[in-house]
């Protein structure tokens, strides 16, 4: 199954149909953990994975179509915006169902397919060394704490008990 990533993969409709199981077997295990680790409805997460799929589908589709340099994520960002927004017909539905996927059960199953990603090219991975691995520890080490300073500053700012 090609890379959803890789940029070598056409817009013909072959291409169109890997990217489609590839977003379904993602979105069935997204919804699985889901509803294992947080109570949510499999109906309610399965349409929430559905319109981020179709939202997915699109920005990588017009990436691929448009002649201008833009990352799909951009387009994938914009696209939720506008069919988020309040006031848009779409809005409140595109809310309620997204809100149903939880942020942490997307992340689990992206990782685990980096992780394969990575375990396919373990030569390449391997062949960065040691020290690369300490760099990555320290820089995720580095974020973490970042993060966890900001947010310590901010909850003090705002008097909220830390």
């Amino acid at each position: 199954m090609p890379d959803l990533l890789d940029e070598s993969v056409d817009v013909s409709v072959e291409g169109i149909f890997n990217w489609i199981l590839l977003l379904a077997i993602f979105s069935i295990i997204t919804v699985i953990g889901n509803y294992i680790g947080y109570k949510h409805p499999i109906y309610d997460s399965l349409v929430g994975m559905g319109i981020l799929s179709v939202i997915t589908l699109i920005g990588v589709w017009l990436e691929r179509k448009l002649p201008l340099n833009i990352s799909s994520i951009i387009y994938i960002s914009l696209i939720g915006i506008l069919i988020a927004f309040p006031g848009v017909p779409t809005s409140e539905a595109v809310l309620y169902y997204v809100s149903k996927v939880e942020l942490l059960s997307i992340v689990t199953v992206f990782l685990a397919y980096v992780g394969i990603g990575i375990g396919k090219s373990w030569d390449e991975f391997k062949a960065l060394g040691w020290k690369a691995i300490i760099v990555t520890v320290l820089v995720i080490a580095s974020t973490y704490l970042g993060s966890a300073i900001v947010a310590h500053i901010v909850l003090v700012m705002t008097g909220v008990p830390a």
